[in-house]
């Protein structure tokens, strides 16, 4: 099984505006932390070092113990609601809207059509466009999960019955590693997301494509798997009932007890962060699913579907793109 590094996850490589104004405000914060800490510590020390009886305790203790630490806290506190993000109860005008449910323990991602109104499901990848805010409906299927992509803003708590909202914005093109903050079972560390940002025109065509209905098997197809072991795949999948939890759209019917396949080949990553997508991947991940992730609402299929079986499975869903 091949692995691959995962991009980096941290609030000190801010890449939008709301992830810079709190690194602006949590670098002020630990400064002026530093401040007090050093007044106080130097307080202490002047204090020991005096044996002439004349230092004034009462008015040391209140200037020093009391003023001054409660002018610089309320400086800090003043300065981070300044700057905290305002909460909007609707999206700007400009803004994608995108809709998040979390599972245990995955993404369900929702986006609109803009030409048809329709709705495009995909699952654990969110793409987005650089420089336009994107407006998040985010809520829960089960228990309370937390959306938390540092390198684009702070995090925010996904309720059972609630549609919470964050507006977030990526200035550069880049992936960004998102993580579930919440403690939720299990899986919880292996319940990642990447987000990735685009150029607008290589979002719109990628939305455009994620709309459409997975192709039927073509023999011109350039996958290094034949057509025919791929149609065996799809009726593989039809088969042995995986369409009862997964939905690939122009296969099954629409299913949402498990993510979307539509375009799974696609995908950066299996798993919800799990293992990166490639052939190798996706053909472990299908057999062996709960020892790459125990506990996982996916039963290993190399208990009930043979090898060969199992490969064509891989075939078709790694076509899927």
């Amino acid at each position: 099984m091949s692995t691959a590094p995962s991009p980096s996850q941290s609030a000190l490589q801010a890449a939008g505006p709301v992830a810079d104004t709190l690194l602006g405000v949590t670098g002020l914060l630990v400064v002026g932390a530093a401040v007090i800490f050093l007044g106080v510590m130097a307080l202490l020390v002047f204090a020991a070092r005096r044996h002439d009886g004349t230092l004034h305790a009462r008015l040391w203790v209140i200037g020093g113990g009391v003023v001054f630490p409660t002018v610089v806290l309320a400086a800090l506190f003043a300065y981070s609601e300044w700057h905290r993000p305002t909460w909007r109860a609707v999206p700007p005008k400009d803004a994608l809207i995108v809709g998040i449910t979390a599972h245990m323990w995955w993404w369900e991602v929702r986006y609109r059509d803009p030409a048809t109104g329709a709705e495009i499901a995909t699952a654990n990848e969110i793409r987005i466009p650089v420089g336009r805010p994107v407006y998040f409906g985010l809520g829960s299927a089960d228990v309370i999960h937390s959306f938390w992509v540092p390198a684009l803003g702070g995090k925010m708590d996904m309720l059972p019955g609630r549609v919470q909202h964050l507006l977030l914005q990526a200035d550069r093109p880049g992936t960004y590693r998102g993580q579930c903050a919440e403690y939720c079972g299990e899986q919880h560390a292996r319940m990642a997301l990447h987000v990735v940002a685009q150029t607008p025109a290589e979002f719109d065509a990628w939305l455009a494509a994620q709309a459409k209905p997975t192709a039927p098997p073509s023999s011109s197809s350039s996958s290094s798997s034949s057509s025919p072991d791929i149609e065996r795949g799809r009726e593989a999948f039809l088969a042995n009932r995986c369409n009862a939890c997964h939905t690939v759209r122009g296969v099954s019917e629409e299913s949402r007890l498990g993510p979307d396949l539509t375009h799974v080949g696609s995908r950066l990553y299996l798993g919800a962060g799990t293992v990166p997508n490639d052939a190798e991947n996706l053909a472990a991940w299908v057999a062996h699913t709960q020892q790459l992730k125990p506990g996982a609402r996916m039963p290993s299929s190399s208990e009930r579907i043979d090898a060969a079986t199992l490969q064509s499975i891989a075939a078709f869903l790694g076509q899927l793109k």
